[in-house]
């Protein structure tokens, strides 16, 4: 049955259709089975509908019943505890340092979650380093695997018996 159909019923039961389609919708109800136990369905609701309404009395007239509420409410409102001048001045007081506080703040956390990303220890396994003595000439080398750089430090006796040194980096 169709949605157009079950409002064709309930305009019937309702009393809002025509004579000719009031007397189209009563043949129609004793063809169809379904559509008659709709109907019966319908009827049935509205007549508990209609009979199960209780008629609630109030012991004052409407407006007056009203009024009561209106003026309570009114006595709630006037009720509500007033700010005075020294609760309103802290709450002032209080709220521009909470305005400064709160992103100062927030500000510091983040430099300092800065300050120790970029302040990390070099990892002692990022770097491998070896020596190498020669005749008389030592070499140092050391791996930055991380960033792809090696250092090499020579040192080598001069003529003067001092030791000098010399680096000498390629990436």
């Amino acid at each position: 049955m169709t949605h157009e159909q079950q409002l064709k019923l309930q305009a019937h039961l309702d009393r809002q259709l025509s004579e000719a389609e009031a007397r189209e919708v009563t043949k129609w109800l004793a063809a169809d089975p379904q559509a008659a136990a709709l109907y019966a369905e319908l009827k049935n609701t509205r007549a508990a509908l209609v009979g199960g309404e209780a008629g609630i009395k109030l012991p004052e007239t409407r407006e007056f019943y009203w009024s009561r509420i209106a003026r309570e409410i009114g006595r709630l409102e006037r009720l509500e505890p007033s700010r005075g001048p020294a609760l309103a001045e802290a709450d002032t007081w209080f709220a521009r340092l909470r305005r400064f506080v709160v992103p100062a703040g927030a500000m510091a956390g983040l430099a300092i979650a800065a300050l120790l990303a970029l302040n990390q220890p070099l990892d002692e396994a990022l770097f491998e380093t070896s020596v190498q003595p020669g005749a008389g000439t030592q070499a140092s080398t050391d791996h930055d695997y991380a960033h792809g750089a090696t250092l090499v430090w020579l040192s080598f006796p001069s003529q003067t018996g001092a030791g000098s040194g010399q680096s000498e980096s390629s990436n």
